[in-house]
């Protein structure tokens, strides 16, 4: 079973292994995107174009430079910020609150990612329109009532 612990939860993040952390990367795709490959949501790696959906920065779009995999971040080229000696530094982002506008599908593993997720939503659409028709059969027949068999009371 998995914990509803929050010092647990947090464990889990912070002491999680490079290939989980991967997971933990997950970004909802656009539009376009979704149609195309029959997907909602896709870990972000570098060169992925991206929109950030959320905080001060909300609306600037441009290419993952860096993944910061210790820190759950990703730096976006383009979104700075100047430090007090007047040098520009990239703005850490949190993968969840950016939308991937484009993919970078140079790798062929994430090609074959795309192609495995994809098939299984398909299979999970085909199943819920089978299983469709069926279920407005059964709320076409209607049940019969039984009677209710009288309580015997404990005490006699």
């Amino acid at each position: 079973m998995k914990t509803v612990k929050p010092r647990k939860q947090r464990r889990n993040l912070f002491q999680a292994a490079h290939h989980q952390r991967y997971k933990r990367f997950s970004a909802p795709l656009s539009g376009d995107l979704k149609k195309a490959h029959n997907i909602n949501a896709l870990p972000v790696r570098r060169g992925d174009s991206v929109r950030i959906m959320r905080g001060d920065r909300k609306g600037f779009e441009g290419k993952v430079t860096r993944v910061d995999r210790t820190n759950y971040r990703v730096f976006v080229e383009g979104v700075t910020r100047e430090k007090v000696d007047g040098s520009t530094m990239l703005v850490p982002i949190h993968p969840s609150k950016v939308l991937i506008t484009s993919l970078n599908l140079e790798d062929k593993w994430r090609r074959e990612i795309l192609e495995r997720k994809g098939k299984t939503a398909e299979k999970l659409e085909e199943k819920a329109e089978d299983k469709e028709p069926e279920a407005s059969q059964k709320k076409a027949k209607k049940r019969k009532k039984r009677p209710k068999a009288a309580r015997k009371s404990g005490a006699s």
